[in-house]
């Protein structure tokens, strides 16, 4: 598949600031990329950049095989859609929609038949004479999407386009535009601080650190494969305890960590007395019953437990001062007295294969 955005060495600085820092990756066509990050990391000026909102300080941009680095906004192939929706209040959400086709000097026909398309697309033709404030933020949102679209662009860019909307209706929209991303087929590069967002919704993952890319991936490679503690802290949540290597083999590891000795499978090579850092995700963690046995027995006591519907948080105290996060799923709606109690000593299992090592200087 095609590339239809490259971006080569892309830097932008702001005095002694370096804002997006030496940037190479390149997105296929029709791809969902999201970039991730906290605020702060360059994603959205990296964003604006690809739009032509922001002038490089150097790098170069390509659309579709063309240099488009000093190419106004408005010659470029994309279209963006900002957090507030950039609606314009006086319009009806027809006129909305079909403001930027007059600007393509289309004919009235071919301009109402491409406004009534893009408002089928959303499921909202009915909404052609309303004006932006009789809408919900929902329907805004989508709003905003049809008009982008309407033009129909090489790429689309969306800035934190769920920011505004309330938590319920967020989630709602997450699978409404990965929907609508695959009816489209078009390219679309989103920005967001949210990591549910990018996991659901996108093809490819950029997590942005200090204006440099950390990592990028399939939402699966990130989540279970993190190269360094930030990208494993930002997709997800990790359990971090600083260990030695007590042994080293082709393929695996056997670590001194919270007064056990743990295997883990590694993938590069290791040797005795090196200090190292273990990364495992909660929901990877395993609470053995009394009498059972399991890989890498870690013994604990609980600290605390919270409780969030479909299952529960244990916090488990382990040796060294440490402390290890379960997730564990309620089966049968367990009873209360089924549910772990504070000081209640228990042992964790953890197979090797759901451990991540990670370098102690980086971690």
């Amino acid at each position: 598949m095609a590339s239809i955005i490259e971006l080569d060495k892309l830097s932008k600085h702001y005095a002694s600031i370096a804002a997006v820092d030496d940037v190479s990756f390149s997105v296929e066509d029709g791809e969902f990329v999201t970039l991730l990050g906290p605020s702060g990391c360059g994603k959205s000026t990296l964003l604006r950049m690809i739009g032509g909102f922001e002038e490089p300080s150097g790098g170069v941009i390509r659309l579709a095989g063309q240099d488009v680095t000093w190419t106004p906004p408005y010659r470029r192939d994309v279209n963006m859609v900002f957090q507030d929706y950039a609606l314009f209040p006086h319009m009806t959400i027809g006129e909305n929609i079909a403001y930027g086709l007059k600007l393509m000097k289309l004919g009235r026909t071919e301009t109402a038949q491409r406004v009534t398309d893009a408002l089928e697309l959303v499921g909202l033709h009915d909404k052609i004479d309303q004006r932006p404030h009789q809408l919900s933020g929902g329907q805004r949102q989508r709003i905003a999407l049809a008009r982008a679209i309407v033009r129909q662009p090489k790429v689309l860019l969306l800035d934190e386009p769920l920011s505004a909307l309330d938590a319920k209706l967020r989630e709602q929209m997450q699978l409404e535009l990965k929907h609508l991303h695959e009816k489209v087929g078009i390219t679309f590069i989103m920005v967001t601080h949210d990591q549910t967002e990018a996991l659901v919704m996108s093809d490819r993952v950029v997590v942005m650190e200090k204006g440099r890319v950390a990592q990028e991936g399939s939402p699966h490679l990130l989540y279970d494969h993190p190269r360094t503690p930030y990208v494993a802290n930002f997709i997800g949540t990790t359990n971090f305890l600083d260990g030695q290597i007590a042994r080293a083999a082709e393929g695996t590891a056997r670590i001194s960590v919270a007064g056990v000795e743990l295997e883990a499978v590694t993938d590069s090579p290791r040797r005795a007395g090196e200090a190292i850092t273990l990364g495992f995700r909660p929901e990877k963690v395993r609470l053995l019953s009394e009498g059972e046995s399991g890989e890498n027995e870690i013994p604990g006591e609980i600290a605390e437990v919270v409780y969030y519907g479909l299952g529960l948080r244990l916090a488990v105290a382990v040796a060294g001062g440490g402390r290890v996060y379960v997730d564990s799923l309620l089966p049968d709606r367990l009873a209360d007295t089924a549910v772990p109690a504070v000081g209640q000593p228990v042992r964790m299992a953890l197979s090797p294969g759901n451990i991540f090592l990670f370098d102690a200087e980086v971690a």
